[in-house]
């Protein structure tokens, strides 16, 4: 009787619907997992039919399980290395095998530096290029300098503070930077040479018998460099002289570090300095040198623009993420381990960078769930057994009236 096979067909996609409803539960809790549909289809015999004959059809099949890829709940972490797209787009990752895609973004560091799965795929970023930007046309490895950052020699600064306009010259002379009595007001800051090694530089100020006008010395880890340097005042109490102070400021030429660090030259702008009222007063001191640093931390931006941030201040860009999409991601080939590949349904991939048209934007120190609703699949579940129950019934019944007409036959 062709009711056996028909309920054999609605047994069997039952059977297939729980499976999936079975495997969406199953990984509920997976990082980036993306929950799959059963798609149904009804099934007639081909050929040519009699138009005027009631054609009953041979059963149902299990037409797709397409991959459903809504956006899942995005959760925060404590890990920089943790990423989530809020959006559309896949993470490119790539080993021995070829490039994948994912939308798990846990991530960490192996023992090359490079950011891995948890499977060991690399990550892929767009690399710096050398004047800015990032080389769009090329995939690397994300791969973190945990080598120690450059230091930078003091070469140029800024000075902005006041000096009291009521000072007189100091009845100690020569200047002598062991001797407060000879000199009127003074302050510090810290260089560092070549080596990044730092040193305390102080500054004085010493008022001549000339109105208006001082003489500015250096000295740095206590050894004074070079001779004065003249710092003149109008009588509204702005910097006047020397005329290129602005630009050029002063320049303290000849200290020779111990440790085989290169000769400083350190030159200082005083040109928003002033002499104003009875108080001594420093607004701020600044300097372009900086000590050699350790990796401190991994910034990762919306743009998904990754930066080693280290302890000395400075930071590098190490590139920018690589995010792929699809025409079709349904199409897309699952692998297992969160993993997808391109196939000739998805269509190619489109490559971009986050927060850019058609991708999402990047979120560090944050996961994406699963997109399976519980609930959902609970209900699937029950409809699912249902429909089971509903054909083994059909099976039973079609059995019973077999076994009627053998016993007719009797």
């Amino acid at each position: 009787m062709a009711s056996f096979s028909i309920a054999l067909s609605g047994l069997t996609a039952a059977s297939s619907g729980l499976d999936v409803t079975a495997n969406n539960i199953a990984n509920a809790n997976t990082v980036g997992f993306k929950e799959s549909r059963a798609e149904f289809a009804d099934v007639y015999a081909s050929g040519a039919v009699n138009l005027n004959t009631s054609v009953v059809g041979e059963g149902v099949r299990l037409a797709a399980t397409a991959q459903q890829f809504n956006q899942g709940n995005i959760t925060t972490t404590s890990s920089n290395l943790d990423l989530a797209i809020s959006g559309d787009g896949f993470f490119t990752l790539k080993d021995a095998s070829g490039v994948v895609y994912s939308r798990n973004g846990q991530f960490q560091e192996n023992s090359s530096g490079n950011v891995v799965s948890a499977t060991g795929q690399a990550l892929q970023v767009y690399p710096p290029l050398v004047n800015g930007g990032f080389n769009t046309g090329t995939l690397a490895d994300l791969n973190l300098q945990t080598a120690q950052s450059a230091p930078l020699a003091t070469s140029t600064g800024s000075v902005i503070l006041n000096l009291p306009a009521n000072s007189v010259a100091p009845t100690v002379t020569p200047f002598d930077p062991t001797n407060s009595q000879s000199y009127n007001q003074s302050t510090s800051t810290t260089v560092y040479d070549s080596l990044g090694n730092a040193y305390p530089a102080t500054f004085f100020f010493v008022q001549t018998a000339t109105p208006n006008v001082w003489n500015t010395y250096l000295t740095v880890n206590g050894t004074q460099v070079g001779g004065a340097q003249p710092l003149g005042f109008s009588p509204t109490g702005a910097v006047a002289s020397p005329p290129t102070i602005a630009g050029a400021g002063l320049t303290f030429n000849g200290y020779t570090p111990p440790g085989g660090a290169s000769p400083m030259n350190l030159n200082f702008n005083f040109g928003s300095t002033t002499q104003y009222g009875a108080q001594f007063g420093v607004t701020s001191i600044t300097q372009n040198g900086y000590a050699t640093g350790q990796l401190s931390t991994v910034a990762i931006d919306p743009s998904g623009v990754v930066s080693a941030v280290y302890t000395n201040g400075r930071s590098t860009q190490l590139g920018q993420l690589a995010l792929a999409n699809f025409p079709n991601p349904q199409g897309l080939k699952q692998l297992g381990d969160t993993n997808w590949s391109e196939t000739f349904t998805s269509g190619n991939v489109v490559q971009g960078t986050a927060a850019s048209a058609g991708f999402g934007s990047i979120q560090s120190g944050a996961l994406e769930s699963s997109n399976v609703d519980l609930t959902t699949e609970l209900v699937n579940m029950i409809t699912a057994q249902r429909a089971f129950q509903a054909n083994a019934q059909v099976v039973t019944t079609s059995n019973q009236l077999s076994q009627t007409v053998i016993n007719m036959a009797h």
